[in-house]
């Protein structure tokens, strides 16, 4: 089964090559069956040069900037039976690879799987919150998906679908800019099939937005947008601060 990788990156070279060393190291005990693709989101620096530095990595340029944009652009250009999600500053876990190819292995009528983010760099007070958080969302899904029958839940920038599930859907939805383009995925496909959250496959991220905007208010803002796609289709919140150009300045 030919999984590709798709990572987004706008002005991330100082994240990209962490995770693709992370994507490397997971794909060499799966040789010749996993594509890695970064899409090159109208960046400026060198995020471009630093992706093409790792051997058998794909550089694809998408000049709309945003991550619907990004990932519809790479799941296009892509050939993977399975299409891995991840983010530009996320890390894989140890065994991440061989727990989504056990997911869907597990269950043929699977359709996508997604677990929670690891905050590797924000303070261990702040990760008992975020733990909270993903407590509440969880019990959250389990009642949307499995009582009420509405939706289910992914976290964008760490899912896994497979291409076939994202075809017969039309693919990502370019007219959401940020917030709530994951819940929007996975109400989609839930109306055609099977999609899992479990804690049994977190990823490594940076926790800079969550340090810029505090994390009370990204709670708030990411819980809204999820209640407001399940209830009316669309993002309460339509636009989003670029957090790189604050954060990322050395």
């Amino acid at each position: 089964m030919k999984i590709s990788f798709v990572i987004p990156a706008h002005n991330e070279e100082r994240y990209i090559g962490r995770c693709l060393e992370s994507v490397v190291l997971e794909a060499g005990e799966y040789p010749g069956e996993i594509e890695i693709l970064v899409v090159d989101n109208a960046s400026t620096d060198k995020t471009a040069e630093v992706a093409r530095s790792f051997p058998g990595v794909k550089v694809v340029y998408e000049p709309h900037k945003g991550i619907t944009w990004a990932r519809m652009a790479g799941f296009v250009k892509s050939s993977g039976e399975i299409i891995a999600n991840i983010d530009s500053d996320t890390m894989l876990t140890p065994g991440w690879l061989k727990q989504v190819l056990r997911e869907f292995d597990n269950d043929p009528d699977l359709l996508a799987v997604s677990g929670p983010f690891i905050y590797h760099d924000l303070p261990r007070r702040v990760m008992l919150w975020v733990n909270l958080f993903y407590y509440l969302a969880y019990a959250t899904y389990l009642v949307n998906r499995f009582i009420f029958g509405t939706s289910s839940m992914l976290q964008g920038g760490n899912f896994a679908v497979k291409r076939k599930a994202l075809q017969e859907i039309g693919g990502f939805n370019t007219e959401i800019s940020f917030y709530g383009e994951d819940t929007d995925l996975a109400k989609r496909l839930h109306k055609i099939g099977k999609v899992k959250f479990t804690f049994s496959l977190p990823i490594y991220t940076s926790g800079r937005r969550l340090a810029k905007e505090g994390i009370l208010t990204s709670a708030i803002k990411y819980g809204v947008n999820y209640f407001w796609i399940i209830m009316t289709g669309k993002p309460y919140t339509k636009d989003y601060v670029d957090i790189r150009h604050d954060l990322d300045k050395s």
